[in-house]
C-alpha cells in the first residue's frame, strides 16, 4: 500500500482516499442505522444496547464532520481553511466558557480572547511566523490576561477565573489552531501535498478513538479512573494506540515520511489525542455534565462541538512540532 499510494499523484491520491474514506464511513454509518432500527426488546441489555448505539453514532458523526473540514480545508485553499478552523475555535471556546461560570470583571478578558488572541493566533500561522505562533499564547497571552483581569478590580475568585480561560484558549485556540498550520510547513519534495497530512492526523486519531470505544466495551476490566471515565482501560486504550499506529504506517505514502516514521508520528498523535480526551472528560465532570453540550445540544446548535474535536486539539500540537522538529522546518 505504501509503494501504491506513494506513486499516485497528488489528484490520483486524493481520489482514492476520497473512495476508500467515504466508503467506509458510509458503510458504517449505514451498518449502525440498520442496529438501531431493530427491534431490541425490553429490559436492562437491550437500554445497554442502545447506549452502545448511542455512542457509536456519536463517534460516527463526529468522524463525518472532521473529514468534511479536511476536504473543505482541501478544495478552498490554506487561508478559507485558517478560517474555517478560526470558526470552530470561536465556537469551541464560547461552548467551554459558556458552561463555565464568569463575572463581570472577566469580560476584558473574554474579549481579548475571542477578538485579539484568536485572530492574531490565526494570522501569525497563515503568515509563517512560526516561532511566535508557538509561543504567543503560552508566553505572551498567558501573562497579559490575569493583568487585564486586575485591572478590571475583581479579585474574587481571581486565581480560578484565570486559569480557567486560559485552559479554555489553550485547548480550543491554540490546540485547534495547529491542524491549518500543518498545511503551511514546507516540507522538502512535499510540494502542494501538506493538506494530506491533516487527514492523516484526523484519520489516525478518530480510528485510535472509535477502536478504543469498541474494545473498552468487549473487555472485562475495571477503569483506569472510574469516576471521570467508565470507558477507559489500559487494554483498550493500548489497543486504539497500536492500531491507530499502524494504520499510519499504512499510510505512509501519503506523507514526507517512510512507513517506521509515519508508525511514529501516528503513535504520537494518537497517545497525545486519547489521553488529551481522557482529560477533557476529567474537565466535563468537575463540570457537572455529561457532555460540552446542554444535554447533548450543545450552546453552538453542533450537537456538543468541543467533544468532536478535544482529542484532535491535544493532538494536533505535539503532532505539529514533532514534525517540524523531525525535518527542521
Amino acid at each position: 500500500m505504501y509503494f501504491y499510494l506513494k506513486n499516485l499523484s497528488p489528484q490520483d491520491q486524493v481520489g482514492a482516499l476520497f473512495v476508500i474514506v467515504f466508503g467506509l464511513l458510509l458503510l458504517a454509518s449505514i451498518v449502525t442505522f440498520l442496529f438501531s432500527v431493530r427491534d431490541h426488546g425490553d429490559g436492562p441489555q437491550a437500554e445497554r444496547r442502545h447506549k452502545e448505539l448511542k455512542s457509536v453514532d456519536a463517534i460516527l458523526r463526529s468522524s463525518w464532520f472532521m473529514v468534511f473540514v479536511f476536504w473543505i480545508g482541501w478544495v478552498t485553499g490554506d487561508w478559507v481553511a485558517l478560517s474555517l478552523f478560526a470558526f470552530v475555535s470561536f465556537f469551541s471556546l464560547r461552548e467551554f466558557l459558556t458552561l463555565s461560570p464568569t463575572r463581570l470583571g472577566d469580560h476584558r478578558s473574554l474579549v481579548l480572547a475571542f477578538f485579539v488572541v484568536l485572530p492574531v493566533q490565526y494570522w501569525l500561522a497563515g503568515s509563517g511566523h512560526f516561532d511566535m505562533f508557538a509561543v504567543f499564547i503560552p508566553v505572551y497571552v498567558f501573562l497579559a490576561l490575569p493583568l487585564v483581569s486586575a485591572l478590571a478590580n475583581d479579585p474574587l475568585r481571581f486565581l480560578e477565573r484565570n486559569a480557567k480561560l486560559q485552559w479554555g484558549i489553550m485547548v480550543c485556540i491554540y490546540g485547534m489552531s495547529h491542524v491549518p498550520a500543518l498545511l503551511l510547513l514546507k516540507f522538502p519534495g512535499y510540494d502542494n501535498r501538506n493538506a494530506f497530512l491533516v487527514f492523516f492526523l484526523v484519520i489516525v486519531v478518530q480510528v485510535c478513538m472509535v477502536t478504543q470505544h469498541i474494545a473498552s466495551r468487549q473487555l472485562q476490566r475495571a477503569p483506569v479512573a472510574p469516576a471521570i471515565s467508565q470507558s477507559f482501560k489500559w487494554r483498550s486504550w493500548a489497543s486504539g494506540v497500536a492500531v491507530g499506529s499502524l494504520l499510519g504506517a499504512l499510510l505512509a505514502g501519503i506523507t514526507p515520511w517512510v512507513p517506521g516514521t509515519a508508525f511514529a508520528a501516528a503513535f504520537i498523535a494518537c497517545v497525545a489525542g486519547s489521553m488529551g480526551h481522557f482529560v477533557m472528560k476529567a474537565l466535563k465532570r468537575d463540570r457537572g455534565i455529561p457532555s460540552w453540550g446542554s444535554q447533548g445540544k450543545s450552546v453552538t446548535g453542533a450537537g456538543g462541538l468541543l467533544d468532536r474535536v478535544d482529542a484532535l486539539c491535544f493532538a494536533a500540537p505535539v503532532f505539529f512540532h514533532s514534525a517540524r522538529w523531525y525535518f527542521e522546518v
